[in-house]
């Protein structure tokens, strides 16, 4: 009977522990999603506000403070339409061509039978940590013609070695009695790799998609650096360029009233631009969201 009611006090104590657990988590939780959202409305109510409201009023629900102009002079620019077509086509064109040069240089270096595993595995982890420097990376692109080329921008961040390291323990984690049973079934490594290994790495894919296609559409300087022609420049460049036009210079503008309807625009424009370059990320995440937690844990723990 003691022991009975010793059992039940025990069970009692661990349930009431994992009930105090449970609501810590889920309050951080809530503050950690508070974090996120409130900056994110700040930043959207600004770039349709009044500055000079916001400034004496701070930021209000009044739909009579608010105003489009920032926008309309925005998609007013005709450069913004080319950039957003450019930057998807980076983006899409170097996601692809990242991940199926990740995929299949992780699979070897899953491998335990491959001869020279650990000797190429120490050599990608080597390129994490020491590089050729920004001249002599502009020297070889200039010197294999990729300067006012889209391979400028394509080709010198498609191996990324970290992405690998995940793809690899991704690997090691799928059951190797399936690649016993395809070589029983008579299937060749390709075959095994594209019908039997691809369709369980689903998650991992989606991470790694997700993962190449924010850095290349937040990414700028490549094309800062490698892209002189302006109908090539990425969404990213076009909007710092209307961001610079904009800025004041208040040696070229001596009437007061001027200058402050050109601080009026430049505030409006720095929201603005921020939320349009946002959005095509903000709507593309909850496709991916179902496979980016199983995906990145298990490639993160394992290996």
């Amino acid at each position: 009977m003691a022991a009975t009611t010793m059992k039940v006090r025990q069970k009692k104590k661990i349930f009431t522990q994992d009930h105090v657990i449970t609501v810590i988590g889920n309050l951080l939780l809530a503050i950690f999603l508070l974090l996120i959202i409130i900056p994110i409305i700040y930043i959207l109510l600004c770039s349709i506000m009044d500055p000079a409201t916001r400034s004496s009023v701070g930021v209000t629900f009044d739909i009579s403070h608010w105003t489009l102009e920032g926008y309309e002079r925005v998609f007013q620019d005709e450069n913004i339409w080319r950039g957003f077509a450019n930057s998807f086509f980076y983006s899409i064109a170097f996601t692809a061509i990242s991940v199926v040069i990740t995929m299949f240089a992780a699979y070897p270096m899953s491998r335990e039978d491959f001869m020279g595993r650990k000797f190429f595995n120490a050599f990608f982890v080597f390129t994490m940590f020491f590089g050729g420097g920004l001249m002599p990376t502009y020297l070889l692109m200039d010197q294999l013609d990729l300067i006012n080329t889209i391979w400028a921008i394509l080709l010198p961040g498609a191996a990324n070695v970290w992405n690998l390291i995940l793809a690899r323990s991704y690997y090691k984690t799928v059951p190797g009695e399936l690649r016993e049973a395809a070589a029983v079934d008579g299937a060749s490594d390709m075959q095994y790799f594209f019908k039997v290994l691809m369709p369980v790495c689903k998650p991992i894919l989606a991470v790694l998609c997700l993962y190449q296609f924010v850095a290349m559409w937040n990414s700028y300087f490549d094309a800062m650096i490698y892209l002189d022609k302006q109908d090539m420049q990425p969404l990213q460049l076009v909007i710092r360029a209307i961001l610079v036009q904009n800025q004041i210079n208040p040696n070229l503008i001596a009437d007061m009233e001027k200058m402050a309807e050109t601080a009026k625009l430049a505030d409006l424009l720095k929201y603005s631009t921020i939320v349009i370059s946002s959005v095509p990320l903000l709507l593309m995440y909850p496709f991916f969201s179902k496979y980016f937690e199983k995906g990145i844990m298990i490639g993160s723990v394992k290996g």
